[in-house]
């Protein structure tokens, strides 16, 4: 079954939420976060995640009005890695050159938050075309819905 918007906005609050926390644990100590202290680190990197959640449900629908263009109202699974590009770099420009999502004082370098979204985005793709269907087996026959 194609996943509804309803759906899709569910698994991408969920598995970001859970997997971004996952992937940020261990990968923030390990970021170059300059003089921020890891409690600033995981500030940065948190705030970040929540942000890409937020920003995630004004891209599906977005996304949901131009798959209506498409016969079958859905992606391809590689367009859906390909919006790593789109995605990332709107989260960069908010987070870079906006107190939208960070103050002045906690900017991440390019380099942390590229490997920091990277990782996070790559995981949350892989896990939603794999692993959910073992973990919630009637979650694509519910248009994607978790709850």
């Amino acid at each position: 079954m194609t996943p509804t918007l309803n759906g899709r906005i569910q698994t991408r609050v969920l598995v970001l939420a859970v997997i971004g926390l996952l992937v940020a644990l261990p990968v923030t100590p390990l970021l170059p976060m300059g003089r921020m202290s890891l409690l600033q680190g995981y500030r940065v990197t948190l705030t970040v995640l929540l942000a890409v959640i937020l920003v995630g449900v004004g891209w599906e629908l977005l996304y949901h009005g131009l798959q209506q263009f498409r016969w079958d109202k859905d992606w391809p699974t590689l367009f859906g890695l390909v919006t790593i590009v789109n995605e990332g770099l709107l989260m960069w420009l908010l987070v870079r050159y906006t107190t939208i999502v960070l103050p002045h004082g906690l900017r991440p370098s390019a380099f942390a938050f590229g490997v920091d979204f990277t990782l996070t985005w790559l995981t949350f793709w892989l896990f939603v075309n794999g692993p959910i269907r073992v973990l919630l087996p009637r979650w694509r026959f519910r248009g994607g819905r978790v709850i």
